[in-house]
Formats: structure tokens, C-alpha cells, sequence
């Protein structure tokens, strides 16, 4: 996807070692959240019987994270992005463990709080999301050459994407064949494997800072440098409103037990499914990168995603379900990757970890959220019928969007790049 020189390589940037060591960190952990994501999910599901239950998951990890995301990006842009990784995928491990010990009968029984602990820990995987996204995102653009940010940008999304399908089929079958525990245990390998990766990984030094403010005025300038910058938080609004109202993803234990009755095995694949659009589509991109006309695909991008979702939610085919899914994912990755490319050639260094903060509140918490209106939305009109207003208000989210930001639809990234 690189082009340097007039020469352009797909595979440029896997050639660098450090590159290769951090996407394998990527790979683990996304591994390791996937699979906890639909264990927790099915588990609760099974001792509830509630959708809403499922969508109390998702706001139980998005209030911590919110929380603490913009001071884990003042941190990312203060402290060794490497060392905060390290602490806080620590920290995901000691949730890991708790599940796996709440997993028990006896002692969930024993204590009697019904699933609270779930949600309790589940907050606790929140707040380690926030400072790990941040600190890697920043991490990343230190670890490549700027003519490489293309590059790195689909790569990263591609490895994501492929941990993403792998982490959820994993979760599904090993849970439905041998358990929870059994699941859980696998999980806590994955993120053992990831931190022996990040170990390996050259530190880099912090960029030094330009001036010296207070922390209330560097959350603000990385708050201000994101709303001054109408394609930045073009891409960011456009994004966080369709996953917020058009991801179906939280009520995929219904659709499998109720609608499709696949069980366990069935939901890994419905959850897998989507991420495995997005690698096909990933593996096209880094072939033929949006860079010219970057923002007329990204709007084709999400309103595809927004349709996909619809079609899902009509169908009551098994296939047809994973086709549509699957679908959902290739217009999805579509954006992502020109989102997160626009964020590396439009932030400067000494900044990154405070945009990226910023990103994963536009993004990574509009998926917890989302999964909360999932599950309100369901509780109050009904499963099919919440899950395509979902997708028409997504469209509805494109259209205004166009209106609202011109040098969005405008967007040419191989002119800023």
C-alpha cells in the first residue's frame, strides 16, 4: 500500500521487525478481548435469559472507559507508550483471571450477587482499553517511517480483523465443546503471548513536549486540535453514529438462540463474521488504497454497513445471515482504514496519543454504548424490528453528514500525503 519513490509495495512495512513484533501484540490481544467478549456474553445470556442484561455489559465497560480516555492520552503523549501498554494488558490479564474464577458455580453461587461481578470486572477490562489503545496508536506511528502510514494503517486493521474473526469462533467453540473455564484459560494464553511480544519490542523515546501546560490545557488541545478539524471529526461523528445505531453485534446471542437456534458454536461464527469481510476487504485495500477520492468511499463505506444491517436483521437463514454480516464488514473496514489513515498524516507526533484518546471515544466507546441501545431498543420495539431502525438511522447519520461536512466528501488523502 506504501508508495515511496514510485515504487509500491503491499508488504512494505511487515519487512520492519519491530513493525511485525507490534502487530503480533495486536493479533494476541485482540484475540484474547474477542473471546472474553463472547464468553462474558453468552455466559451472562445463559444465566439471564435478558437482552438488556447483554446490553448492560457493553455500558459497563463504556462508563470506565469514557472515564479515563482523554487522561490515558495525556498519558500516551507523556510517559513511555511502551510501559503503559505493558501495565494495563496486565491488568486485562487480572480481569481474565477473575472471570475464569467466577466462572464456578460454587463460588458465583456463594456470593449471591447474581452477574454484578461480571459487570464489575468488565469495567475493569474497560479501563484497560483506554490506555492501551491510545499508547499503541501512538506507539505505531513511531515504529514506521511517515511514507509507510498507509501501509501500517491497513496492515494494522487487516492482523485486527483476522484476531477479530479468530477470537470469537475460538470463544464459541471452545466454550459450546469444553467449557467456560476451558475458554477462559485460552484467552489468559493469548495475553500472556502478547506481552512476551510487546517485551521484544524496542522502547522509543516520548516526543518532547513543544511547551509546557497544565493537564487540564493538554486534554483541552487535543479536544480543540479534533473539533477544528472538520475531516478528522467527520470521519470520527460518521463512524461513532453508525456503529452506535447500526451494530448489531450485542444481540448476536439472541439472534442464535431465538432466531437462528445455533447455539454457542453458531454465535462464534455470526461474530466472526463480520471481521472476515473486513479482512477480505483489508487484503483488497492494501492492493488498491482509497488515497484518491477517499471520501466519496467513505461514505459508500458506511452506508453499505448500514444496508448489510438491515438485510440481517430480515433474514432468518443461517447462510444468509453470515453473508450479510460478512457484507457489513467489508463497507465497515472501508472507513476504518481511511479514518485511521487521515489520523496519522493529520496529527502531529508530540499529539498522538491525545487524538488517539480521542478517536477511541468517537469509536471504541460507541460499541459499548451501542451494545446499551442494542439492548434498549430490543427491550422496547423488539429484536428484528430495533435492529433495522439501527441500520436506517445509520443512513440517516450518512446523509447528514454529507451535508454537514463538504471537505469530507471532498477528502483526497494522497494530496495530504
Amino acid at each position: 500500500m506504501a508508495e515511496h519513490n514510485g515504487k509500491h509495495s503491499a508488504f512494505a512495512v511487515l519487512k520492519l521487525r519491530d513493525y511485525r513484533l507490534f502487530i503480533s501484540f495486536r493479533f494476541f490481544t485482540t484475540i484474547a478481548f474477542q473471546m472474553q467478549s463472547i464468553i462474558v456474553g453468552w455466559q451472562v445470556y445463559q444465566l439471564t435469559h435478558d437482552p438488556l442484561a447483554l446490553g448492560l455489559i457493553g455500558l459497563a465497560e463504556a462508563i470506565p472507559f469514557l472515564l479515563v480516555a482523554l487522561y490515558a492520552g495525556h498519558a500516551a503523549d507523556l510517559y513511555n507508550r511502551k510501559a503503559i501498554m505493558s501495565l494495563f494488558t496486565l491488568v486485562f490479564l487480572a480481569g481474565t483471571i477473575l472471570l475464569f474464577v467466577f466462572s464456578y458455580d460454587y463460588i458465583r453461587n456463594g456470593l449471591a450477587l447474581g452477574v454484578v461481578p461480571v459487570y464489575l470486572i468488565v469495567a475493569l477490562t474497560g479501563i484497560a482499553r483506554a490506555f492501551i489503545y491510545p499508547a499503541a496508536i501512538a506507539m505505531m506511528a513511531q515504529l514506521v517511517p511517515r511514507h509507510l502510514y498507509p501501509n501500517s494503517s491497513t496492515w494494522n486493521s487487516t492482523v485486527w480483523h483476522i484476531a477479530a474473526i479468530t477470537g470469537p469462533a475460538m470463544g464459541g467453540l471452545i466454550y459450546g465443546f469444553f467449557g467456560v473455564q476451558v475458554a477462559y484459560l485460552t484467552a489468559m494464553g493469548f495475553v500472556i503471548l502478547a506481552l512476551i511480544m510487546l517485551f521484544i519490542v524496542k522502547s522509543r523515546p516520548v516526543p518532547p513536549i513543544v511547551e509546557k501546560e497544565t493537564l487540564y490545557q493538554r486534554l483541552a488541545t487535543g479536544l480543540k486540535f479534533v473539533f477544528r478539524n472538520q475531516i478528522l471529526l467527520g470521519t470520527m461523528s460518521l463512524d461513532m453514529f453508525a456503529v452506535l445505531f447500526g451494530g448489531a453485534v450485542a444481540m448476536l446471542p439472541v439472534f442464535a438462540a431465538e432466531v437462528l437456534k445455533v447455539g454457542p458454536q453458531g454465535l462464534g461464527f455470526l461474530r466472526a463474521a463480520p471481521m472476515a469481510g473486513a479482512v477480505l476487504m483489508s487484503f483488497v485495500l492494501a492492493y488498491r488504497p482509497p488515497m484518491i477520492r477517499s471520501g466519496r468511499w467513505l461514505f459508500i463505506g458506511v452506508s453499505g454497513f448500514g444496508i448489510s444491517i438491515i438485510l440481517f436483521a430480515l433474514s432468518h437463514n443461517f447462510y444468509l445471515s453470515l453473508f450479510m454480516l460478512m457484507l457489513s464488514g467489508m463497507f465497515d473496514n472501508i472507513s476504518v482504514i481511511i479514518r485511521a489513515t487521515a489520523m496519522q498524516l493529520l496529527t502531529p507526533d508530540e499529539m498522538r496519543g491525545r487524538v488517539a484518546s480521542v478517536n477511541s471515544i468517537f469509536i471504541g466507546s460507541s460499541n459499548e454504548i451501542g451494545s446499551f441501545e442494542s439492548g434498549v431498543a430490543a427491550k422496547i420495539m423488539g429484536l428484528i424490528p430495533s435492529v433495522i431502525f439501527g441500520g436506517a438511522m445509520t443512513l440517516v447519520v450518512v446523509a447528514a453528514t454529507a451535508k454537514w461536512a463538504p471537505k469530507l466528501r471532498s477528502l483526497n488523502l494522497r494530496a495530504i500525503h
